[in-house]
């Protein structure tokens, strides 16, 4: 799966329909009756295609929309879960140079790049230093972010931006899996766990691939437990953490652990 940030769409989306319910008249507004309803309809899309026609279409018919930054980073994030990495690179750049400070663009970024960099690539040490300035740099965006939604408590958005910020935090960990800093990787995604406010379960397994390329099979086997008995986690992922775990109990009783598996996908798509 390619993550859809859920965090991202609600906070922004909250925001876009107060701004569109004209109830903070200095913010940006849709400028026509035409324009509110392509909003509307991008919004209430139902799945990645029909929101990129609508997101295409507000960019389309109203090229001088306030909310141009939103429809592109909602169309990057559309063609993230389709699996598209072509296009939600392309459109998470355009994103960034409509808003600069688009954190949520950054943070796709960066765990796209990290994802999608193996380490006999050519550009290997490029795209791993974009992700992680990308990582870096939504942090850094993140600390003195006013929010988007005006409506939202101090503790919903600290929490908000705790999740964003764990994202940050998981690609950081991917790339430095691929540079085999395992140590670092184990911390990272340990963070990024810590920080979510629903610890994902593929972070986990990533975490215990981490353990075991460190030889902390005790540490990796521990939280791949964990993973096995989470009652709502995605079968998939289960597949991968109980292959580490088979891997982690191999290497400590002596026996040659087999190759580490590939980083498991992160399914838990919802649906905006």
């Amino acid at each position: 799966m390619k993550r859809f940030s859920m965090t991202g769409f609600l906070v922004i989306a909250a925001g876009l329909c107060r701004l569109m319910a004209q109830e903070q008249p200095k913010q940006p507004q849709p400028k026509s009756k035409g324009e509110l309803e392509a909003l509307q309809a991008m919004l209430n899309a139902q799945d990645p295609d029909s929101r990129i026609k609508a997101a295409d279409n507000v960019l389309t018919k109203y090229a001088d929309t306030d909310f141009k930054p939103l429809a592109l980073y909602l169309m990057a994030a559309s063609y993230e879960q389709k699996g598209d990495y072509e296009k939600t690179v392309i459109y998470s750049e355009r994103t960034l140079e409509a808003d600069p400070k688009n954190y949520s663009a950054m943070l796709i970024l960066a765990r796209n790049l990290a994802q999608r960099t193996r380490e006999n690539d050519l550009d290997k040490e490029e795209k791993l230093a974009r992700a992680e300035k990308y990582a870096k740099s939504a942090e850094d965006v993140l600390k003195d972010a006013p929010k988007p939604n005006p409506q939202l408590t101090d503790d919903q958005w600290n929490a908000a931006k705790k999740d964003f910020s764990a994202q940050a935090h998981e690609a950081l960990g991917l790339t430095a899996m691929v540079r085999k800093k395992y140590d670092v990787a184990a911390t990272e995604f340990k963070t990024a766990m810590e920080q979510s406010s629903q610890p994902d379960p593929a972070t986990m397994v990533r975490l215990g691939a981490a353990y075991n390329q460190s030889g902390k099979y005790d540490d990796a086997v521990a939280i791949l437990d964990k993973v096995m008995a989470m009652p709502d986690a995605n079968p998939r992922i289960k597949q991968f953490a109980q292959a580490e775990r088979v891997r982690a109990i191999q290497a400590k009783n002596g026996g040659a652990a087999k190759p580490a598996a590939p980083a498991p996908p992160q399914v838990e798509v919802k649906k905006p």
